[in-house]
């Protein structure tokens, strides 16, 4: 540290001091600028090298409905149960299969749907055929 009492020598002192913390940060910006560009660079890499992303749920529901839709030409209302599973994922789908006056009496079905882990649909298959406005049974447990 410059001890001087002269005030021209101290300012100088002061100025160098703050040129060297700014290259200094100048310089730890560009390596921080660096790193973050080396990990997009590693992720485009792994895209592009085929290593395909895992997709989060909202993605796998949106596809898994689409595609149940497009195979068996009825419209998914909506899903009544979803989770991942170790081969990917399983849903139930609540599909309308049959309009009738009053909607209460539309028919619709609840579809078991098996997707790998990327999404894509597997196979279903229709578990329960239902009209609108009927409740399940109560099983067990029940009053």
């Amino acid at each position: 540290m410059n001890t001087s009492s002269d005030p021209a020598k101290k300012r100088t002192s002061s100025r160098q001091s703050t040129s060297s913390a700014n290259a200094k940060s100048t310089s730890n910006s560009a390596n921080s600028n660096s790193d973050s560009s080396n990990a997009k660079n590693s992720t485009e890499q792994a895209e592009s090298s085929g290593a395909k992303r895992r997709p989060g749920p909202m993605e796998v529901l949106r596809t898994a409905r689409t595609q149940l839709a497009e195979l068996t030409g009825m419209v998914a209302e909506s899903v009544s149960s979803f989770e991942q599973t170790e081969d990917g994922w399983m849903l139930e789908v609540e599909v309308l299969e049959l309009t009738r006056v009053p909607d209460t009496m539309s028919l619709l079905a609840s579809y078991q749907v098996e997707c790998d882990p990327q999404g894509e649909l597997l196979g279903y298959r229709r578990v329960r055929r239902y009209e609108r406005g009927r409740a399940d049974s109560q099983k067990g447990g029940g009053r």
